[in-house]
């Protein structure tokens, strides 16, 4: 029996080469870029790939244009930029399948506008196959330089070797690579606001502890600001574990409670042992104080122009979820002929649309729960964390992901293997 896992990465070569021969079949014929944009629209519809068509369509429509002018001006082929298409697209997107198909629909287009050139295609075929290889999971902005050197390095042998060129020509070839490199490093900021996405090396640069919001936190709601790293490294390792982007559930998870910084102190991992200051507020106030953190920590968010992936993260890390210790204070006090909705003591969502931000709503749940526990241990630890995904599950808040029933089973037992060495009971030293 094929695995999954296999079986997707034999479709995938699958898709390719058959791209590859249809294309190569219908070099000569008008219909060559027709044919291969629908061949990519088609996989990614069967795939199901949550990548817009639009931005792909944008990228492609770049590179062909102004690879048109080049060779219209009649400038050599070491002028076309191509090399900026499969790293970009890597980076913006980091799928190796849409990579890998963009890049094999420009290079055929490319090669029917420069005669129908056969070894071109080729050449920028397994440049863009190469470019997807190294530059997935970058992490720094140096590594798009020095996948721009071995791009070039590459395409320098290819031409000295497969073209007979001359070692100049060759030579040019492999500045190519590097010019290309250089041209993301430029455009790479811009294509992330247009495309409303992030990138790893943005990522990094908000995980940063000299960010100023996580200063702010760090000074101003420090017990806030342990919850959120405790959260940051349960949500990293549960993501990992069911494929979801590790990176961005840790940095989102980092950010998520930001809007907590403005009342502080009325929260309870900022609050000290003789300080509660809800014991003088009615409990509708309270659920009040406690839900607006959300709405503050997006007004926070814009105001230091936060990626607005990152603000999904603050706007859903609660979902609709009841503020239960509120609601339940408010139906003790219970007046008569008073009615107390538990709408009223929801949070306005929305639910989490991404494997990333339902992690972290459960980490965030499952980290206070936890920290609550009295002489934590393994069992009881076990014991809150399958209740609270069950409750969150029942309660509809994990509706709107991708999240399986196995890959809940997964995350549970990375929550109890962190928690328990977090919380776990010690030992009295005397003395």
């Amino acid at each position: 029996m094929i695995k999954p896992a296999l079986s997707h990465k034999i479709k995938i070569i699958f898709w390719a080469i058959l791209l590859f021969l249809i294309s190569h079949f219908l070099l000569k014929i008008s219909l060559l870029i027709p044919l291969t944009l629908f061949s990519l629209w088609f996989y990614l519809k069967i795939k199901n790939i949550k990548h817009n068509l639009l931005y792909l369509g944008l990228l492609y429509s770049l590179i062909f244009t102004s690879s048109y002018f080049i060779l219209k001006n009649n400038l050599a082929f070491y002028y076309l930029p191509f090399a900026t298409l499969p790293i970009l697209t890597t980076i913006l997107f980091n799928s190796l399948e849409i990579t890998l198909l963009i890049s094999l629909a420009a290079a055929v287009s490319l090669a029917s506008l420069a005669n129908n050139s056969l070894s071109l295609a080729i050449l920028f075929s397994t440049t863009g196959i190469l470019s997807a290889v190294l530059a997935r999971d970058i992490r720094r902005r140096s590594e798009i330089i020095k996948v721009g050197i071995i791009i070039g390095f590459y395409q320098a042998i290819f031409v000295f070797i497969i073209e007979k060129n001359s070692f100049l020509e060759s030579f040019k070839y492999l500045i190519n690579g590097f010019v290309c490199s250089l041209i993301v490093l430029g455009v790479q900021p811009f294509f992330e606001i247009i495309f409303k996405t992030i990138t790893n090396i943005s990522l990094l640069e908000l995980a940063d502890f000299n960010h100023p919001l996580l200063q702010r936190m760090i000074l101003e709601a420090p017990g806030t600001y342990h919850h959120s790293l405790v959260v940051g490294n349960l949500s990293e390792a549960a993501s990992r574990s069911v494929g979801a982007n590790a990176l961005l559930a840790r940095v989102g998870a980092y950010y998520h409670d930001i809007g907590k910084i403005e009342k502080a102190s009325y929260f309870s991992e900022n609050q000290s042992i003789q300080e509660n200051k809800h014991q003088n507020l009615s409990p509708s106030i309270s659920k009040m104080v406690i839900m607006n953190h959300v709405k503050e920590g997006v007004d926070l968010a814009r105001r230091y122009k936060l990626n607005p992936r990152i603000i999904d993260f603050i706007l859903e890390h609660h979902g609709t979820s009841l503020v239960y210790y509120f609601y339940r204070r408010a139906l003790e006090n219970l007046e008569e002929d008073q009615v107390i909705k538990e709408d009223g003591f929801r949070y306005p969502g929305p639910k989490p649309n991404t494997k990333e931000t339902a992690i972290v709503l459960l980490a965030d749940s499952v980290e206070a729960a936890t920290r609550a526990l009295g002489n934590p241990d393994h069992e009881k630890i076990r014991e809150v964390v399958y209740k609270i995904i069950n409750n969150k599950f029942i309660d509809g808040q994990l509706d709107e992901c991708d999240l399986t029933l196995k890959d809940l089973e997964k995350i549970a037992k990375v929550f109890i293997h962190i928690l328990t060495g977090i919380y776990h009971s010690r030992i009295t030293y005397p003395g």
